[in-house]
């Protein structure tokens, strides 16, 4: 399901306006058909890429910041339909999510991972923005309500605040989840470590962009207590030395539900300690084939360095227990992940610490992929270099090419049906100039003349309809935010000029 997310109703949690925010008139069209088919002008360059932004009285959250950006890309980025895809992807989760991560089946739902990431691309201009870090604070706020109650679901109703009512969804139907849920205010409770990194990750990015430390409140603090605790509990083996079996969370598909079962009456694989820590499903939303996932805890490891740098560095937070224990937690998963995970310089993706290794890569984030981008470690580290090479190739599962199209994909849409995300992952992990605009052109010459980034793309149909979903806010996000990076990095590369450009 593709996600949305909806503020105008979230500005409410904090006590703020909503002038930024534009009530879509009736006569809108929904941005998924929309999506569907070229609708603007066209680029002057050899592909022809429609404008795919909606009418401005239609858009769901307007920032002159994001707009001045546009205009700073576009002007200096020498491909014209690389620069028109810029212009449609930067601002797409704001001119087409705010409404409260609702689904393209016009469902209300919020997925913890998929705010963080489609966030990220903006983290450079939310502090020169007023109405824009309101926004995120807001998000912020209301993910720590949710988390408070439910921290290992990763997907949530709307607020009340909202009026919004909650949505029937489907795919929980016939799902039974322990600790139980109420699916009022729980849209679906798949446990994902990353969707808790998520919430880490956008509250962090706020923090360094506005220095504001007042989203360091008791829900929020007693959301970080609540992942401590998960991270406790899905750190222990299945069994204890008597084999008794310890479960702290289950869930499990029941007669006629459309999500898949969980093995082992909803608890996963066993596995044994290591000091990584367990996850039930993927950041793709499907079933880990092992519990330890390892970008997922190179995400962890990452974002508990980072909150214990700062509540350090909050004024208003005094209380150095947290830190510290982020920070022993942070190394012990580090640790872990260096001493069972790699073998000859190659990371498995999941592991279980009984001698399971599942070497493959999925292209959702995080993945093997994407270690340079999470943060993890550097993009020229040996086991990272040789792991990059085996996961672009046959021996990765999941890897697959076609006569236009290549990448990594995944078991939620099959294996011939690669996810560009995959290759802008792959931007991020090389300073090599020729892997990278084969990368970004693979992307660029596939959007089936949308001018928009789709979830996957098949290897076999060169049709306009050989891809899925013709509009993904998070792949437009990303791809957005690949071009920034680029854009301080390599500028030689996709500007006229070799002069570096960083949004502030």
């Amino acid at each position: 399901m593709a996600r949305r997310l909806s503020i105008s109703s979230l500005l409410t949690v904090v006590g703020l306006g909503t002038t930024a925010v534009v009530q879509a008139q009736s006569g809108c069209p929904d941005y998924t058909n929309f999506a569907m088919a070229p609708q603007g002008n066209k680029s002057t360059g050899p592909l022809g890429l429609p404008f795919m932004r909606p009418a401005p009285a239609c858009r769901t959250f307007n920032s002159s910041a994001v707009e001045k950006v546009i205009s700073d890309m576009t002007s200096r980025l020498k491909d014209p339909d690389v620069a028109r895809l810029f212009e449609n992807t930067f601002p797409n989760t704001l001119d087409t999510t705010v409404k409260y991560f609702n689904s393209s089946e016009n469902l209300a739902a919020q997925w913890l991972r998929d705010t963080a990431n489609q966030f990220a691309v903006y983290e450079s201009i939310i502090g020169s923005d007023k109405e824009l870090a309101t926004l995120v604070r807001a998000v912020i706020n209301n993910e720590a309500r949710y988390i408070s109650q439910y921290p290992y679901c990763g997907s949530f109703q709307p607020p009340p605040e909202s009026g919004l009512a909650p949505t029937v969804n489907s795919y929980a139907l016939g799902v039974i989840v322990n600790p139980p849920v109420d699916n009022n205010t729980v849209f679906e409770c798949k446990f994902e470590i990353d969707s808790l990194c998520g919430f880490l990750k956008l509250s962090r990015q706020y923090y360094q962009a506005t220095k504001d430390d007042s989203i360091i409140n008791e829900d929020w603090l007693t959301a970080i207590g609540q992942i401590f605790q998960v991270i406790d509990e899905q750190s222990q083996s299945s069994f204890d030395e008597n084999f008794n079996w310890i479960s702290y969370y289950n869930w499990t598909g029941g007669a006629g539900s459309l999500s898949p079962a969980v093995n082992n009456g909803g608890n996963g694989e066993p596995k044994a300690f290591t000091g990584l820590v367990g996850t039930h499903h993927r950041p793709s939303d499907d079933l880990s084939t092992y519990a330890f996932l390892t970008p997922a805890n190179a995400m962890l490891a990452v974002e508990l360095t980072n909150l214990a740098d700062m509540l350090d560095d909050a004024k208003s937070f005094k209380n150095k227990e947290i830190p510290d224990m982020a920070r022993t937690i942070s190394k012990r998963v580090t640790d872990a992940i260096w001493n069972s995970t790699v073998v000859d310089n190659i990371f498995a993706y999941e592991t279980n610490g009984l001698g399971g290794r599942y070497v493959m890569d999925d292209a959702n984030v995080p993945s093997l992929l994407s270690l340079p981008y999470l943060g993890f470690l550097n993009k020229t580290d040996p086991s990272y270099v040789t792991t990059r090479k085996l996961l672009l190739s046959r021996k990765n599962p999941y890897f697959a090419q076609g006569k236009k199209f290549f990448g990594i994909g995944g078991p939620h849409v099959d294996a011939w049906n690669p996810w560009p995300m995959s290759q802008i992952s792959s931007i991020f992990g090389t300073d090599d100039d020729e892997e990278i605009m084969t990368a970004l052109y693979t992307i660029v010459n596939n959007t089936a003349g949308l001018g928009l980034i789709h979830e996957s793309q098949s290897i076999y149909d060169d049709s306009t309809s050989g891809y899925t979903r013709p509009w993904f806010a998070w792949a437009n996000s990303y791809f957005a935010e690949m071009l920034l990076d680029l854009a301080d990095r390599k500028p030689s590369l996709i500007f006229k000029t070799n002069e570096k450009y960083v949004p502030s």
